[in-house]
C-alpha cells in the first residue's frame, strides 16, 4: 500500500499532453515498465473462477475483495493489453490507493473534510500513467455510453456523482444499473478523433463515481463523490463533466475498506457478444463462469436446450472452440435472436479477416421431447426459467422434473454433466430429489443475477441407463401440476428467504 503523498503529481495538470509509448512492446523497450494493482468487478459468486483465470492467463495471484464481486491483482504495464482479454471480468480499474481499515470520523462534516484532504495526498502518478497507456490500447470512437459505474447489490447505497463548478447547481445522480444508450453523432466523433490527434490542446474532463456499502457511514454516496470530486478538481484543475468525461475516478467504500481507482473500461465487458437482447439475456461474464465450472474438453457435444439469445453457446464457441454447441429453444423469437447474434459475431470476425465460423447449430424444439439421440450429449448448460419474467413458479413444478428427465435421456451416463442456473431453488431441489437415480448434485455456486439470489448447480449424470430407473416413468402433467398448486403457497411465503 502506498503512503499518501509519496507519488502525488504536481497540481494543475490540466491537459492530456502526457507522453506514453504507442504499444506495450514499445513501452517495454523504453524501460518505463511499472507495476500497479488492477481491480476488476466480476459476477458475484464467481470471484474464485475469475482469480483462476487471472492466474492461468496472466500469471498473477489475484486477491478476492471482502466486498463480493471484486478481485485485485498486480500487473506490469507491458501486460496491460492482456487484462482486456479476460473473459470473467465486467469492469476494470487501476488502483490509486487502498485502505483496509479506514477510520471514518464520527460526524459527517469531519469525514467529508477528510475525504477532501485525501485527494491531494494520494499517489496518482502510476495510476495516471496506466490510464494514458490504456487509452492507446483501447481507443473507441464516439462518446462513452453511460460510463462505467460498477454494479453492486441492491441493498448497497450506490450512486454516481461528479464534482461541480461553483456556478453549478445540485449535481445529477445516476441510479444503480442505469445506462445511457444514445450514441454520439458522427460530427462529434470526428471532433473527438481530432482532439485525440492533438492531445496537448485538450483539457481533461472527469467525474467521480462513488459505490458505498455498509450502514455505519454518516454520509451518502452522493455527498462523498461531490466533496472528494471537488478536491480532485481543485488539485488537478480538471473540468467536471458527467457524460463526456475522459477520466472516471472511482471511490469504492465497503464498511471500513476504501479503494480509490481510475476506470480502464468504458462500458462493461459483459456486453461483448450480444447485439440482439431478450428479456432475460445472461451476462457473457456469467456465462463464462458457468462454462468453466463444467470444464469443456475437445470434441465435447454441449447442449443449451433453453438458449434464449444464445449467450451461453456463443461464449462457449468463442472461448472453448474445440467443442461443438447445439442451441435450441421452443420460442421462435428466441431462436431468431440466437441466429442474429451468431451472424453478428461472424460478420464482426469476417471484417477483422479472422476465421468467422462458429461451432454452433440452432434448432427450435420442444424441451421435453428433444430431437437428439439418447446418451449423445456430454454437457448440458442452460439458464432455466426463474418463474418471474419468463414462465411462472406454478409451471416450474411441472417443467423442472420433465426437463431434468429429458436431459438425463440425452446425456451420457456416468460421464455427462449439467450446469443449470435458476432462482427457483425450492422447486429445483425438489425436482433433483425426484431425479436422484439419474442426477447427482456435485456443487452449487450462489450468484447474484440482477439482484436475485440464484444458484448455479453442477450435476453429474449417474451411470444408470435411461429407461431402467423409477425416475424414467413420466408422470402425467395433471398430477404434477396438482402437486405444484399445493406447493405454490409455500413458495410464495419463502420467496424472500435469502439463500445460504
Amino acid at each position: 500500500m502506498s503512503t499518501p503523498g509519496d507519488e502525488a503529481p504536481e497540481p494543475g495538470s490540466d491537459t492530456l499532453g502526457l507522453s506514453t509509448s504507442s504499444s506495450p512492446e514499445a513501452d517495454a523497450t523504453s524501460g518505463s515498465i511499472i507495476t500497479v494493482t488492477v481491480g476488476a468487478t466480476v459476477p458475484t459468486g464467481f470471484e474464485h473462477t475469475a482469480a483462476e483465470e487471472v492466474k492461468e492467463k496472466i500469471g498473477a495471484d489475484a486477491r478476492i475483495s471482502k466486498d463480493r464481486g471484486r478481485i485485485y491483482f498486480p500487473i506490469t504495464t507491458d501486460k496491460l493489453f492482456q487484462v482486456h482479454l479476460l473473459r470473467s471480468v465486467d469492469n476494470l480499474f487501476v488502483v490509486v490507493d487502498e485502505y483496509d481499515h479506514y477510520q471514518f470520523k464520527q460526524s459527517k462534516e469531519e469525514t467529508l473534510t477528510e475525504l477532501q484532504q485525501l485527494a491531494s495526498k494520494l499517489p496518482w502518478t502510476d495510476a495516471l500513467e496506466v490510464w494514458k497507456l490504456n487509452r492507446t490500447l483501447k481507443k473507441k470512437k464516439g462518446h462513452r455510453k453511460g460510463g462505467t459505474a460498477t454494479k453492486v447489490k441492491p441493498s448497497n447505497d450506490a450512486s454516481d456523482a461528479a464534482a461541480a463548478d461553483a456556478e453549478q447547481p445540485e449535481l445529477p445522480q445516476v441510479s444503480e444499473g442505469q445506462t445511457t444508450t444514445e450514441s454520439a453523432p458522427e460530427s462529434e466523433t470526428c471532433e473527438q478523433d481530432s482532439q485525440e490527434a492533438a492531445p496537448e490542446a485538450k483539457v481533461i474532463k472527469f467525474r467521480v463515481t462513488c459505490n458505498r456499502a455498509g450502514d455505519k457511514h454518516s454520509f451518502s454516496s452522493n455527498e462523498a463523490a461531490r466533496d472528494f470530486g471537488g478536491a480532485v478538481q481543485e488539485f488537478f484543475q480538471w473540468k467536471a463533466d458527467m457524460t463526456k468525461f475522459d477520466i472516471e475516478v472511482l471511490l469504492n467504500i465497503h464498511n471500513e475498506e476504501v479503494v480509490i481507482g481510475i476506470a480502464l473500461t468504458e462500458e462493461s465487458l459483459h456486453r461483448r457478444n450480444i447485439s440482439h437482447f431478450g428479456p432475460t439475456t445472461l451476462r457473457s461474464t456469467l456465462c463464462y463462469g458457468m462454462l468453466r465450472l463444467c470444464k469443456p474438453q475437445a470434441s465435447d457435444v454441449i447442449l443449451d436446450p433453453m438458449c434464449g439469445t444464445g449467450a451461453i453457446p456463443l461464449e462457449g464457441a468463442i472461448e472453448f472452440n474445440s467443442s461443438f454447441y447445439i442451441a435450441g429453444d421452443n420460442n421462435d423469437m428466441a431462436v431468431n435472436r440466437t441466429v442474429n447474434n451468431i451472424c453478428h459475431i461472424q460478420k464482426r470476425r469476417a471484417e477483422k479477416a479472422s476465421a468467422s465460423g462458429l461451432p454452433i447449430d440452432t434448432v427450435q424444439w420442444d424441451l421435453c421431447s428433444l430431437p437428439i439421440r439418447t446418451s449423445s450429449v456430454d454437457i448440458i448448460i442452460t439458464d432455466m426459467p426463474f418463474g418471474k419474467r419468463m414462465g411462472s413458479r406454478k409451471k416450474n413444478w411441472d417443467l423442472y422434473p420433465s426437463c431434468l428427465r429429458e436431459m438425463a435421456r440425452v446425456c451420457r451416463p456416468g460421464s455427462g454433466k449439467a450446469v443449470l442456473l435458476t432462482q427457483d431453488k425450492k422447486c429445483f431441489s425438489k425436482a433433483i430429489s425426484r431425479m436422484g437415480g439419474l442426477w447427482r448434485k456435485l456443487h452449487t455456486v450462489w450468484v447474484n443475477v440482477g439482484g436475485l439470489h440464484a444458484g448455479v448447480y453442477l450435476l453429474k449424470r449417474t451411470p444408470a441407463v435411461f429407461g431402467q430407473t423409477p425416475e424414467d416413468v413420466h408422470e402425467s402433467r395433471g398430477v404434477v401440476e396438482t402437486q405444484g398448486d399445493k406447493k405454490e403457497d409455500e413458495e410464495e411465503v419463502s420467496e424472500t428467504t435469502p439463500c445460504v
